[in-house]
């Protein structure tokens, strides 16, 4: 294995200790991030995990649906600044983290992954906007 390649993921797994949780939150934080600091919103969920509608079918403010295996098709919609707040978000986490991975892998240093399912948000959602 290359040295650049060590150095690499030893400066990211350093950015991620960094991080309450090693960058995992909960829906309040989740939200805060959207909300406060502006954050997108990675749905990932394959589209035969989606049952009803996607994050961003359902309105959520920064939500953009970029299925997992597709993944690399939305790679443009990103922003170009890599310090952006980024949370990831599907059922269980497993396509959520690693999404994460290659987020920090292309030079994202400001991740995050909803530590619960994106359908509890989009409940949580519907329930703040419905009001």
């Amino acid at each position: 294995m290359s040295n650049k390649i060590k150095e690499e993921l030893a400066e990211i797994i350093a950015n991620d200790t960094k991080k309450e949780n090693l960058g995992h939150v909960d829906l309040h934080k989740c939200r805060e991030l959207i909300m406060d600091a502006g954050a997108i919103l990675l749905d990932v969920r394959p589209a035969a995990k989606v049952t009803g509608e996607n994050a961003q079918e359902a309105g959520i403010k920064n939500a953009l649906y970029t299925p997992y295996p597709q993944f690399a098709e939305y790679l443009d919609a990103l922003p170009s600044d890599h310090t952006t707040p980024i949370v990831t978000a599907c059922l269980k986490g497993w396509f959520a983290n690693r999404i994460t991975g290659y987020l920090e892998m292309m030079g994202y240093t400001n991740v995050y992954v909803l530590d619960t399912t994106i359908v509890d948000l989009i409940e949580v959602h519907h329930a703040h906007a419905d009001k």
